[in-house]
């Protein structure tokens, strides 16, 4: 598992979790904090990046859809977790009939040591998400990452406006933080759908899935907080989502059949930051 030790995290990353409450001054440290550890996080170009195995019998190679960092204050440390394209389950290497019948998708999340595997049929699974040492499916991961050479924080909309129109790659960083268990989190995506409005002067992005954690308490191993969701958002100050679950297929959305279905939208305050790679 990728573990970092950064010296901004003994005090810094304390500071963020305080009392959004306060004075004013105090108020616009913990800002300046928590945009210190969107500085410290080059994004990835998502177009470069992959994870590669080893194992002779499938050297499977993913493309990195997005990537979520998990800070722990109380630890001192940071983990990233990669959440890979989804593709269809297969009969692998088979001579014909590649596509299993009953078929399902196929979306895992890669860390060091784990990995989280989403399958999801039409129907309920107990198998809907499993965690496996990562070394026990292809082998240990090979991160071939592709830092972006230049980025540039897109601080307006005219900013954001013209990189749309330029059809210039884009990127989001969230930032999440739970102050009573001091742990956060910045989901990193490119922007697959970008909405810009002349008549309002906004801007909305609408990508997903990503790996959304749970802040609420600590998960051993941490991996099993990840949920997948799609991220919205058109300010700096919050971030909506809606989560994969169990859904029911009825109009007042209670009572059976249910299906596995992105759901039930929530806001959560957050710091994002919109980010053109040029």
């Amino acid at each position: 598992m990728i573990i970092t030790r950064r010296s901004m995290l003994a005090g810094g990353l304390s500071a963020c979790c305080a009392s959004v409450l306060g004075a004013p001054k105090a108020k616009a440290q913990r800002k300046e904090d928590m945009a210190s550890l969107l500085d410290a996080m080059t994004p990835l170009d998502y177009g470069r990046s992959f994870i590669c195995h080893p194992s002779p019998v499938n050297s499977v190679r993913f493309w990195i859809e997005s990537r979520t960092r998990i800070m722990d204050a109380k630890e001192g440390t940071s983990r990233d977790y990669y959440q890979c394209a989804s593709c269809k389950s297969e009969n692998t290497f088979a001579k014909r009939d590649l596509f299993k019948q009953d078929n399902y998708d196929f979306l895992p999340i890669v860390s060091g040591e784990y990995v989280l595997i989403f399958r999801r049929p039409v129907r309920l699974s107990d198998a809907y998400r499993s965690i496996r040492k990562a070394s026990a499916v292809w082998g240990a991961p090979i991160l071939k990452l592709a830092e972006a050479e230049k980025a540039r924080e897109l601080d307006s909309w005219e900013a954001m406006r013209d990189a749309t129109a330029e059809a210039t790659p884009i990127v989001t960083q969230t930032l999440l933080t739970n102050e009573e268990t001091g742990l956060q989190a910045i989901i990193e995506c490119p922007v697959k759908t970008m909405n810009i409005s002349h008549d309002q002067r906004m801007y909305q992005v609408d990508t997903g899935p990503v790996a959304l954690p749970d802040l609420s308490k600590r998960y051993d191993p941490e991996i099993d907080c990840l949920k997948l969701a799609f991220i919205a958002l058109n300010a700096p100050d919050f971030a909506d989502f809606v989560v994969e679950q169990p859904t029911a297929l009825s109009e007042d959305g209670t009572g059976e059949p249910e299906t596995y279905h992105y759901s039930k939208p929530l806001s959560v305050p957050a710091l994002n930051r919109v980010l053109s790679l040029d």
